[in-house]
């Protein structure tokens, strides 16, 4: 059966592979303060990605790392991201904008008024 490249379900499955073929569970792969110490090492190569002008090509990487990274969260914390990723959509949908230093901001805004 093919894998069907576009399906959520099937990203998880293949991180959920990755995570079994390592044993991620029985050698400290998915102790969540690792994972967060990973993914902010992570977010820092996609800074410098963006900082010093690489190309698309290793942005998408990077970024695709990260990802890999917040979906294993996803496993190791036993949590249900696709769930919070549309329930989270639904609350931005509601917010307003506005123009915070010259750039567009959607936020609760609090503590701007």
């Amino acid at each position: 059966m093919p894998v069907d490249m576009d399906s959520w379900d099937s990203m998880m499955a293949a991180v959920q592979a990755f995570h079994d073929k390592h044993d991620f569970p029985n050698n400290g792969g998915e102790e969540l303060t690792y994972r967060v110490a990973l993914m902010a090492e992570e977010l820092g190569e996609v800074s410098a990605c963006v900082t010093k002008g690489h190309g698309s090509q290793q942005l998408a990487e990077e970024l695709a790392d990260l990802l890999i990274l917040v979906m294993g969260t996803d496993i190791a914390a036993k949590l249900d991201l696709k769930r919070a990723f549309w329930a989270k959509m639904d609350k931005l949908m509601q917010r307003e904008s506005r123009i915070v230093a010259g750039r567009i901001r959607v936020s609760e805004f609090r503590d701007l008024d």
